[in-house]
Formats: structure tokens, sequence, C-alpha cells
């Protein structure tokens, strides 16, 4: 992991400088050379990003769901291109991950840990883009990268344009209107497509004039029913949920939005063949963060931020590659795009490049990533922090006392519902919640063989070389970043080991 602390470039969708400073954040001379000579102009990709809402990584046909003909769309594109296994988001919540896809930097460094704008002094991958020619457009998510003037879109397709951006043959109309205007113009272009699926409600669970929309075969409205529905019986329960039957319920319900949501990039990718530009375009797919459940979203376990990370750049990716041994995260989408479009890279940046993955390359530095948590969308703050390598993770929670509970918006769903009632009879699933509701200030997890996170080893003995090292490792990160929870973090590390001691 390289982090680096420097001067800032400032951009503006009207000025811009970019340029890289000695020290600065982000990729080293050695590895951009690449980047510091621009392709010119006709030989740019052009980019579509597509990303899912509340997606876990494990629910695709191709990362190993056993869910019947779940994601077929999906998995034809992995088997197209690259399929990272070790990638993941920042933060696990909708807005503070996509600003840091778009400013290569943790929230606390641009400024939206929360619901909030980034900073105005902060670079955005859009404003590098546009001062290059390129055609900047978004469809549905449109207010969580904020301030709108930071991000230069020069075509904006609602969630409304698109029943809730939740059909999927509109994403196709309006994704042929979009390509089309870009071949008008002569421009290269960047493309982030936002499916709102699966993101809660689910199919099956809306409320009020979305379901009678939706019963009445209103899609403008609630967007249209997908191909296929599934029941209880044909779901895989996520093993961090007891397999209780209102849980079985509400995970029917994501898996028949996932199918959705399926369903959706099948017609961007068909939108992109149809209108000629399949060959000179990079598509990556991935979820913005985890499933809306007890232990994945808004949070920072192993089912919170790991993402299913897709790359296909038809001539350069060799289809049916899947990376094993490379952990990619969120902070590294900007730079790795500003390189394969041939652009300098931007002072400040946390992340760096992984286009020498994509060429088939090794690159060092690649054994962890940090991830993050502050707020969620109901202003409630529950600072997190976590290490991760492939076979441990290690999270501090700073909120955690014993006291201060623990709510989010999967609360409000039926599996919640369903273990808080089955809890009243059931002790292991009462244990079950309490821990979700109060945690503990320190967790320690061997994802390798626990990717569910159900057998904290933070204070088993045999686990303290592994506990001190990953405490380092995070001490380490924070520092170099100026992570404001450092204090807190190194305080009541001290009043671990005094009382273990």
């Amino acid at each position: 992991m390289a982090i680096r602390r420097g001067s800032r470039a400032v951009l503006s969708c009207t000025l811009v400088f970019i340029g890289s400073v000695a020290g600065a954040p982000g990729a080293s001379d050695a590895d951009t050379g690449a980047a510091s000579r621009p392709a010119q102009d006709g030989n740019r990709p052009n980019v579509l990003l597509i990303t899912a809402d509340d997606l876990n990584y494990d629910s695709l046909g191709c990362t190993g769901s056993r869910v019947p003909d779940i994601t077929p769309n999906i998995d034809r594109l992995a088997a197209s291109g690259v399929r990272f296994v070790h990638a993941h988001v920042t933060v696990a919540v909708c807005q503070p991950s996509r600003s840091v896809l778009m400013t290569g930097r943790y929230p606390h460094r641009n400024g939206a840990q929360g619901f909030e704008p980034i900073r105005g002094d902060v670079p955005t991958l859009q404003e590098s883009l546009r001062a290059a020619g390129y055609m900047n457009g978004i469809f549905a998510k449109v207010g969580h990268l904020a301030p709108q003037n930071k991000f230069c879109w020069d075509v904006v397709v609602d969630a409304a344009q698109l029943a809730a951006g939740r059909d999927p043959a509109l994403y196709c109309r309006h994704a042929k209107d979009f390509f089309e205007k870009a071949r008008s113009s002569g421009k290269p272009f960047f493309l982030m497509a936002n499916s709102q699926d699966p993101h809660r409600p689910f199919v099956g669970a809306e409320k009020g004039p979305a379901r009678r929309a939706r019963d009445a075969g209103d899609a403008a409205v609630s967007g249209p029913g997908p191909k296929r529905v599934y029941t209880p019986d044909e779901i895989q329960v996520p093993g961090f949920l007891p397999d209780l039957p209102d849980v079985r319920t509400d995970v029917a319900q994501y898996f028949t939005s996932v199918r959705r949501c399926d369903e959706t990039v099948g017609q961007l990718l068909r939108a992109l063949k149809e209108t000629g530009f399949e060959d000179n375009t990079i598509v990556m797919f991935l979820s913005d963060n985890g499933m809306s459940f007890p232990f994945a979203k808004t949070n920072c376990y192993l089912a919170s931020t790991r993402t299913p990370w897709l790359v296909r750049w038809p001539g350069r990716t060799r289809p049916g590659t899947v990376d094993r041994e490379h952990m990619i995260s969120g902070i590294d989408f900007m730079p790795t795009i500003l390189e394969a479009c041939g652009l300098p890279p931007v002072a400040g940046m946390d992340g760096r490049s992984f286009l020498p993955l994509l060429r088939g390359e090794r690159q060092d530095g690649r054994d962890r990533v940090y991830t993050v948590f502050h707020e969620t969308a109901g202003k409630k703050v529950y600072p997190m922090r976590s290490v991760q390598t492939r076979k441990y993770g290690y999270i501090f929670n700073a909120w955690s006392d014993g006291r201060a509970a623990f709510r989010n918006e999967a609360q409000n769903g039926l599996a919640f519902r369903g273990m808080t009632k089955a809890a009243e009879s059931q002790p292991g699933v009462a244990a079950r919640v309490r821990f979700f509701l109060y945690r503990v200030p320190e967790e320690l997890y061997d994802y390798e063989n626990d990717p569910c996170a159900l057998n904290n080893l933070a204070r088993d003995p045999t686990y303290r070389d592994e506990l001190e090292r990953l405490r380092g490792e995070m001490r380490k990160i924070m520092e170099a970043t100026g992570d404001p929870l450092l204090s807190a973090f190194k305080e009541k590390v001290a009043a671990t080991r005094e009382t273990r001691d």
C-alpha cells in the first residue's frame, strides 16, 4: 500500500491544473511511466463504469453463489475480462464510497466522511477527464457525488428517468442516446451507470405507491419485475445471519433484486455493443458496498467492503483471468482510470494505479487494504477502521463502549425484525443480536477460515502476535493519512494492553 502526503493540485470544471509533486500521495514516477506520456486523443479509450447498489461480493454466479441462474450477464462479463477476488471499496455506504472512487482519497482526506460534499479543493476524476476532452455522464445516484459542479457531468439521467434506477430497458435506451451523443461530439466518453438494485426496498417488499405501481405493471414508477423471482427455499442465507423464516424471505427478495440488477447490466452492455463502442471501451463493474443486512453494509467486515470488481478492456485484458493474489481498493480507481486514459496522475491521491495487473503483471505492495466507516444515512456516527489482508481482518470500533447501541437501515428490514423476535427464545440468536448492537472495541478474524466473522480472536492469546502486527499496520496508515481517529486508537490500544498485562 503506497501512502504519501504532499501538496494538492486544485482543479475546477473551467480552469484545470494537473500535476505531480515530489512526496505527494499517489503513484511514484516508477509506477506511472505510461501515465506521464499521454496517449493521442484518438487512441484514448472510453470508460463505462457500472455500479450495483448494496450487492454482496458473493451474490454472483461467478463469485460462488449457488442461487440458480442469478447473474448470467455479469458472469459473461467476468468471463470476458479480469475478476479481482480480493477487491474492496473503501467505505461501506453509498455516498462516501462513491466519493472515494472519484477522488482517490480516503473519506477523511476528501471531506465526505458521511453524506456531505467533498471539499472544494479536492480534485476529481471528472475534472481531469473533462480537461482532456472527455464527455462525462451519470445515470442515477446523481446526488451521491457532490457538489455537482465538481463532477462536471455533461449528461445527467436521474433515477426518476430510469424508473427509480430499476428499469433495465430504460438504462439501455438512455445508454444508446448517450453513446450516440458521444459519437456526434467526436469525444471519448466516461459514463457512470448506477443501478439502484439491489438496494432496499427489494422486489416484493415495496410499500405504498411503489408496491401498488409494480403490481399494476407501472414500470415508470417502481421498475418492472425481473425475469426471475426467487422463493425462500431457492436461496442461500449468508453465514453471518441465522437461518430463520423471516431472514429467508428477506434474502429471497434481495436475490430477486440482484437478478434485476443483472438484467440492467446486460442491457447496458447490449447498448454498448449495438452502438459499436464495445471494442474501444473499458468496462468496470463493482458494488458500492455490501448487502443491506446486519454485519454487512455500514460496517467494516469482509461482507461490508469486499466487492465483485470486474474489468474488461478488449485487446488489453485476457478473458477468463482471475486475480487471486493482489488486493485493490476504492482509492485505486481514479489513478487507474487516469493512467489507462493516458493522463498524468493528480497530486494528493492515496491510491495508485493497478493498470499493471490488467496487463497480467505482478505489483508489489498489494497485500492489504484499509477500510473505514463514519456515518450512516440517518446521520448516526459510528467511527470504525479496519486493516484486511487476504487472511486476516482487524477492526477498531471507536464508538463501542458497552452502552452505545448501533443503528442502521438494515434494522428496519424483515431479517433483523425476525432476528430480534427469535432472540426472545433462542440464546444463540440473542447473543448474535447483542453483539451486532454493541460490539467490542477490537475485533480480529481469520477470514480465510471464518469469512462470516463469527469467531472474534482479538482476546485469544494464540493470535496475540497477529493482533499486534495489524495494530501496528493500522497505526502506520492512520499516521500517514492524518486519520482523526489516531488518538482514540492509541488510547484504546494502550488501555487494552494494560488490562491484559
